[in-house]
């Protein structure tokens, strides 16, 4: 069997920061966008699949899809749908403070899929560094809207639907470093992938009787940036680096989305953050710190029936 190389660890943490640092502008790309959220999430896999096709259709011919990759390729799409699909509606029925900090459970899930799954228990230090982080996001996300905040219509109904987020979110994360570890190339995986996310999410505007045209020109214009940045660079990166650490450290990485979008909005919007919401930062910080810091930063390359 011919050696697979590895990248080197500075790197993969190099490219994993540059894909978190993408991602956390998808919340003010969002809000710069002001259409209907499942019209945004259908357009921004809709145009990151356009966008990657050229290079998926030449993925694809060097590394076909085989019978373990296409169905975990395509099961993280679904997933991947499912995700976007029921956080955002999830936010039409519950607070947005009880949304967020629902999804901010992945890493959890995560910890728990690899566990159950893949066989891979959590050390001591990376569950008490994923606690801290998701308590962390917690923090954040009532510190941004006042704690107990009215104008849950249905919160039963939006809570469950932000949990469903979350596991759908964390076996996405999962099902894509299998596709990519069982001899899969990346840019064939994503592109299979937000293509079938795509499909999931394209019924959805009609369902929800809005347009999936006829807004303002400037709207079409982030919602491009959406695809290009946290999409096609931010996702695939969270990708690349799935390939080659831990899933639960990665998952935990992307906690720190919230606060470099915080970061992004004083800037723009000199919105300044409360109290809880640096306390929040800071408790995230120090779960990613612990959690990057644990055990041996690269797994083995060696496709191990995950």
């Amino acid at each position: 069997m011919p050696r697979v190389t590895q990248p080197q660890s500075a790197r993969i943490y190099a490219i994993l920061t540059i894909a978190i640092l993408a991602v956390s502008l998808a919340a003010i790309f969002v809000r710069l966008a002001d259409a209907p959220g499942v019209v945004v999430a259908f357009w921004r896999m809709a145009i990151a699949c356009l966008v990657l096709l050229p290079w998926t259709l030449r993925a694809l011919r060097r590394t076909p899809l085989a019978a373990g990759t296409g169905w975990a390729s395509v099961a993280a799409g679904v997933l991947l749908g499912i995700h976007f699909a029921t956080w955002i509606s999830s936010l039409s029925y519950t607070t947005v403070a009880a949304s967020v900090t629902l999804v901010a459970t992945i890493p959890l899930w995560v910890a728990m899929l690899a566990w159950l799954v893949l066989g891979q228990p959590p050390t001591l230090t990376v569950l008490l560094g994923v606690l801290t982080a998701v308590a962390g996001g917690a923090v954040i996300a009532f510190g941004d809207t006042g704690g107990g905040a009215s104008g849950a219509t249905a919160p039963l109904l939006g809570n469950g639907l932000a949990l469903v987020g979350a596991m759908a979110g964390a076996g996405y994360l999962l099902l894509g470093r299998s596709a990519q570890r069982h001899g899969l190339s990346l840019q064939a995986y994503v592109g299979v992938a937000y293509a079938v996310a795509a499909l999931v999410l394209a019924p959805l505007p009609l369902l929800f009787a809005h347009a999936y045209l006829d807004y303002p020109a400037a709207s079409y214009l982030w919602v491009v940036l959406l695809a290009l940045v946290p999409q096609s660079i931010g996702h695939t990166g969270i990708n690349f680096a799935l390939k080659h650490l831990d899933p639960t450290k990665v998952a935990t990485a992307t906690l720190l989305e919230p606060v470099g979008a915080g970061l992004v909005a004083w800037w723009l919007f000199t919105e300044m953050p409360g109290p809880l919401t640096l306390i929040g930062a800071s408790l995230v910080l120090a779960g990613v710190l612990l959690t990057v810091r644990s055990r041996s930063p690269l797994v083995q390359q060696t496709p191990s029936g995950t």
